[in-house]
């Protein structure tokens, strides 16, 4: 198993916001999770990838308990999050937002980028952009190149089509099939497009207030 959450409690403060959610997730498979504003998606993603620590239960990562593992642990492991509204380095340019996510992998930037804009052509002529003069769809696509930068075999993506144009929806979609099918890449979808989730998920999770 991949991803195990058993019984995972967690909020804000003295604010409850999950309560007792379990879910299990097999190596290369795609689940979407849905649910209205304000039912728990992002803090999910946010206690999965150690953001937001557990007040109970348990979450085990290739058959490990991490449920205590900060984020940068998690990271390490092989886990990536995709964070709702991208959070890029706007002053710094595509390529030196490309390279910071290589950091922990040893990997010489100049051809881990140049693997990465196979799957992301589009970045190819905006290497030397600043990462804030890009459209949202483009600061989209360098989000996720980035956290694919390195290598991880778990993708956390949270509403990864608000505020871009279709076509880069399309692209984001296909793109992510692809890694799916090609690398066994696992990915967990909090999105609301009931399209995209459709065309990238193989089985979807609802919450309601927080389970």
């Amino acid at each position: 198993m991949m991803l195990e959450v058993v019984g995972l409690c967690t909020g804000y403060d003295s604010i409850p916001v999950l309560y007792d959610v379990s879910l299990s997730i097999v190596s290369g498979e795609s689940i979407g999770i849905l649910g209205h504003n304000g039912m728990g998606k992002t803090t999910l993603l946010k206690s999965l990838i150690g953001a937001l620590p557990a007040t109970s239960g348990t979450v085990r990562f290739d058959g490990d308990d991490i449920t205590k593992l900060a984020p940068h642990a998690r990271a390490r492991r092989g886990m990536a999050y995709v964070p709702q509204g991208r959070e890029i380095f706007p002053a710094l340019s595509v390529y030196d937002n490309l390279r910071l996510g290589l950091v922990k992998t040893g990997q010489r930037p100049a051809d881990a980028v140049e693997r990465l804009l196979t799957d992301f052509p589009r970045l190819k002529p905006l290497l030397a952009r600043l990462g804030g003069s890009l459209s949202g769809g483009e600061q989209q696509l360098l989000a996720l190149a980035r956290a694919l930068a390195g290598n991880p075999t778990l993708l956390l993506l949270d509403e990864p089509t608000e505020g871009i144009q279709p076509s880069i929806i399309d692209e984001i979609a296909e793109t992510l099939v692809l890694l799916r099918e090609r690398s066994k890449l696992t990915i967990v979808l909090v999105e609301q497009n009931l399209d995209f989730i459709a065309a990238v998920s193989q089985r979807v999770v609802v919450i309601r207030r927080g389970q």
